[in-house]
């Protein structure tokens, strides 16, 4: 298996099907978010935060995109919040105040501290106003002078984000970017609602990570997430704005169950192809137990679809869709063994659907009930929805019932067997029945032990009885003989 299967953050041609990286939050896509609603700058949470997004006004100064309405208390940024949005702008290159105050300091009650750090950094050169959205937040990226130090604070592991250049009219003067789609705002906010609610940090995720296939394709993650602390070691996720048709996404499904099933390199293909009967062992010999962390759990690494946009009747409609034509790469097989009900996981993609507007909408956001795993009715929480109460473990109980309800068949077929004394009718026990298998049958073998001791006894002491019968006899001739001769030898004299 050649080397180069393995994800790669550079970008590759797609199928026409398929969006391309351009669509993605390092690339430029060709037009301006134009729906408030993807990242709503009031959060709904049971602890209260109360959002500051508010319009510029005319005359206003554009140092803050939502000034809050009193502006007497001055709040200084620290050089750890600068370096948190420093990092979090290295990964997502763009983002907005809201992103990042729900992604890095989801205990503030609102983005006021957020906005504060970016304008601190924009006043040291180190980030700048790419443009300012419909919605009316205002969308950061950073400058080179930004990017430099963003990468000296990232581990080489973590994908820099490409950076966005100032463009410039014909007059020579700046002007607002462009190309922040909706998609690209969709996947920054799904990281930061999913950090908001514990899953990892934004050095967890990374964008439009590549999956090479051996058929000239290379299937892209719109995220991927390492939160091992939160019971997720690691989960690839899809944004889907419900503009895309279902055969699309089902695609997808394929193509990472394509790629799950690539082997290693230098893997035995023999091995490989016995272990699949082995349950997890199989995953030993594939190429994604190279690249990601083993899951805790049954099958490879879970994915997720999040769904945003349109109306909820119509995601609702999406995610039953493809439910039914994914079907065959999430849902298992049976243990062939009559009386299992147990599935079988072990070569399936866990997959998850949620909304991002169901998330936003619950009191404890991401980490509440708000996923659901396909093939399911019921809204869990993440670590439930992921983990496989029908599966290894169910199977681990049938298979020990199984074990035990035969050894209690074949007690009882041996039972029915067993002989019985056909003197007293009591039936043998198991020495006794062992002892007439072992050897030819002799007479008393239809007694049981108790009877045949009996007749054993009785036998023996019949001889007993016949010997000292005989000694007495024998004496009592001896003596008679011994009476005769004293009375000859009488005579004579």
């Amino acid at each position: 298996m050649p080397a180069d299967l393995t994800p790669d953050p550079a970008f590759e041609p797609h199928e026409p099907a398929d969006r391309s990286p351009a669509d993605g939050v390092d690339q430029a896509p060709p037009a301006p978010s134009t729906a408030p609603s993807i990242a709503p700058s009031t959060a709904s949470s049971a602890a209260g935060r109360v959002g500051a997004g508010q319009s510029r006004k005319p005359g206003v100064s554009g140092t803050f995109d939502n000034p809050s309405k009193s502006l007497k208390q001055t709040w200084k940024p620290t050089h750890a919040r600068k370096k948190e949005v420093l990092t979090a702008l290295g990964i997502f290159q763009r983002a907005t105040a809201d992103h990042l105050w729900r992604m890095l300091r989801p205990g503030d009650r609102h983005d006021r501290c957020t906005r504060d750090t970016l304008n601190a950094l924009k006043g040291e050169g180190k980030v700048r106003v790419e443009t300012r959205l419909e919605s009316g937040h205002q969308l950061w990226v950073l400058t080179e002078r930004g990017r430099k130090e963003a990468k000296q604070l990232l581990p080489k592991s973590v994908r820099m984000s490409v950076l966005r250049k100032l463009q410039y009219d014909d007059g020579g003067e700046p002007v607002d970017g462009d190309g922040y789609d909706e998609h690209a705002a969709a996947v920054t906010s799904t990281a930061a609602v999913l950090t908001g609610a514990g899953y990892g940090t934004p050095l967890s995720w990374q964008t439009e990570i590549a999956h090479r296939l051996p058929y000239g394709y290379t299937q892209y993650a719109d995220l991927t997430m390492r939160a091992p602390d939160a019971g997720v070691p690691a989960m690839l996720l899809e944004v889907d704005r419900v503009n895309e048709p279902v055969d699309d996404l089902t695609a997808k499904l394929r193509r990472y169950n394509d790629w799950f099933e690539l082997l290693a390199p230098k893997a035995d293909k023999d091995r490989e192809k016995a272990a699949r009967r082995q349950g997890a062992a199989v995953h030993d010999f594939r190429l994604w137990s190279r690249i990601y962390p083993a899951t805790g759990r049954e099958g490879y690494v879970p994915v997720a679809f999040v769904f945003t946009g349109k109306t909820a009747a119509q995601r609702e409609s999406r995610m039953r869709r493809l439910e039914q034509s994914a079907r065959r790469y999430f849902a298992g097989t049976r243990y062939p063994w009559a009386g299992f009900t147990a599935v079988d996981y072990h070569q399936a993609v866990p997959v998850v659907v949620t909304e991002l507007e169901r998330i936003t909408a619950d009191p404890a956001g991401a980490a509440g009930p708000v996923w659901r795993r396909l093939g399911r009715e019921e809204w869990q929480t993440l670590s439930e929805a992921l983990d496989n109460p029908d599966g290894e473990r169910l199977y681990r109980r049938e298979e020990e019932q199984s074990r035990r309800r035969q050894a209690e068949r074949e007690a009882a077929e041996r039972e029915a067997q067993r002989p019985v004394c056909a003197r007293c009718g009591t039936k043998f026990t198991d020495e006794r029945w062992q002892s007439v298998i072992q050897y030819s049958w002799s007479p008393g073998d239809d007694l049981c032990g108790t009877c045949r001791q009996e007749d054993i006894d009785r036998a023996q002491a019949e001889r007993v009885a016949r010997r000292q019968a005989e000694e007495a006899a024998e004496r009592e001739a001896a003596e008679a003989e011994a009476k005769k001769s004293r009375g000859l030898f009488g005579r004579r004299r």
